[in-house]
């Protein structure tokens, strides 16, 4: 017997590899999924100019960001934007102003193709190569009533299938499916029932790795895992002989991996000091 309705997850004609450079840009789902590609020693950059949640905002870091990656995901939130009255500007973040200096709208679908399109345009200039992954986030703006939110997202479900079907770089995946059909269950919501547990990031982290990670790419996890589980080892001795030859073997691991994986030195670099920290 099934006891939750499976959402088909495509195979795309790409794959993720250990030395691909990614952008993550988007809701605060981006931000999870980025982190899981980070914690998992992939060369990734994560909304560098903070969360955005509109196609226009999300083209505005896209146009910022001098990233040329080969892989960018980016996650929709809503098509709603403000404006500065003032000067008629989308603006990415209020920065705290007072409510009244601004106009809130709702794009439509025209609208918000546009604006991917333009992000699209960018990226390709940047990497001819380039493969464009477009989710939607499953979280639900309660703010605007539920009834008002599906109806964002279908916006966006919309305008991203209209560049899946014209773009070959453009990729969907069914992110806010997976969340609304197989995990319709609310103990896979955090506290405020409208975002998404660890629990449930996971498991569609772990359906985006099965869709287009590379079998090299597993591989490369499987073997960073034990030692990002060892450096997060916190001992009560840190003084100890045994906990210095404990360091030692782990950063010889660390060696013979970077010999394994040449990408992996320069993103641990880059990285060392956060990964020590957690």
């Amino acid at each position: 017997m099934e006891w939750t309705t499976k959402v088909e997850i495509p195979t795309f004609p790409f794959f993720i590899e250990p030395h691909s450079r990614l952008l993550c840009v988007g809701s605060c789902f981006a931000d999870a999924i980025g982190k899981h590609l980070r914690d998992n020693m992939f060369a990734t950059v994560i909304n560098p100019y903070g969360v955005m949640y509109n196609p226009a905002s999300i083209t505005h870091t896209v146009t910022r960001c001098t990233e040329a990656p080969d892989v960018c995901i980016i996650t929709l939130g809503t098509n709603h934007i403000y404006r500065l009255k003032e000067t008629g500007e989308i603006v990415d973040n209020c920065q705290k102003r007072p409510q009244p200096l601004f106009q809130e709208e709702e794009m439509d679908v025209d609208t918000c193709y546009q604006w991917l399109q333009k992000a699209v345009r960018l990226l390709k200039q940047r990497n001819p190569q380039v493969n464009i992954i477009l989710t939607v986030s499953p979280i639900r703006y309660s703010k605007y009533g539920y009834h008002r939110s599906r109806l964002s997202k279908a916006t966006l479900l919309l305008a991203a299938d209209r560049l899946v079907q014209e773009a070959d770089c453009c990729h969907y995946f069914p992110a806010y499916e997976i969340m609304n059909d197989e995990l319709r269950d609310y103990r896979f919501y955090t506290e405020d029932m409208l975002h998404p547990s660890a629990q449930a990031v996971d498991y569609i982290w772990r359906a985006l790795t099965d869709s287009c990670f590379s079998k090299q790419s597993i591989q490369y996890m499987q073997d960073w895992r034990p030692i990002r589980e060892a450096l997060a080892h916190r001992p009560f001795h840190p003084e100890s002989a045994e906990y210095k030859e404990f360091l030692d073997k782990t950063l010889l691991k660390i060696d013979a991996l970077s010999k394994k994986y040449p990408t992996f030195a320069s993103v641990y670099a880059a990285q060392k000091e956060a990964v020590f920290q957690r």
